[in-house]
């Protein structure tokens, strides 16, 4: 019953609510990063996949520049993200605007995260089987890390959660999640052993 009814029913309410509520924070951050990212704006959309595969738009707060080399290619993400944008990223804040995709239905508030499109071939049958749910702003797989996750590591959470999907696992990933924030556990910090964002998944890493 919480599964196929009452987890949409209360990333719904929460999410209208969480909106309204969080207003100020989001224009205020919406302000800062058009300033810091010097002209490349603060809101991107990218096509992901959702609930069997179904493709929506992400709605994300933008970290990065789009600073080039003298070969005309973007630099490297750690030479992109500006200081404001760490932040963001340290505090989750840059998954703020991911609530209008939990209010129209494309996320849940607890998930396994949605990844690039250009992934759906490489899944084996069983990764496949994250896509069984809703993807979420933040899920088991968030909860042991975030870029320091092997992709096998996370696949074998977001499957894990998938099998575990009750009220009572959605209540232990927001306590662990709010943990994590506040202590910036597994998130990525100015340590040059962290990056900015994972390796991209290949379909045997």
């Amino acid at each position: 019953m919480y599964r196929n009814f009452f987890k949409r029913t209360f990333d719904f309410i929460l999410a209208l609510l969480a909106i309204i509520c969080l207003c100020p924070i989001l224009l205020l951050v919406y302000l800062l990063l058009l300033i810091a990212n010097e002209g490349a704006g603060a809101i991107f959309l990218q096509e992901r996949p959702g609930r069997y595969g179904k493709i929506f738009k992400v709605i994300k707060f933008k970290t990065m520049n789009d600073k080039r080399g003298p070969d005309g290619k973007l630099l490297l993400d750690t030479l992109r993200i500006t200081k404001v944008g760490r932040f963001m990223r340290n505090t989750s804040l840059d998954e703020l605007p991911q609530l209008f995709n939990v209010l129209r239905g494309d996320m849940s508030f607890i998930g396994p995260r949605p990844l690039l499109v250009k992934y759906l071939p490489l899944y084996s049958e069983e990764q496949m089987r994250r896509h069984e749910v809703r993807p979420g702003i933040t899920g088991w797989a968030q909860c042991h890390g975030r870029n320091n996750l092997s992709w096998t590591e996370k696949f074998k959470y977001d499957v894990w959660y998938v099998d575990h999907l009750t009220i009572w696992t959605d209540i232990r990933v927001i306590l662990i999640s709010i943990k994590s924030v506040l202590i910036r556990q597994g998130i990525t910090t100015n340590n040059t052993n962290v990056k900015a964002t994972m390796e991209e998944f290949n379909g045997n890493n």
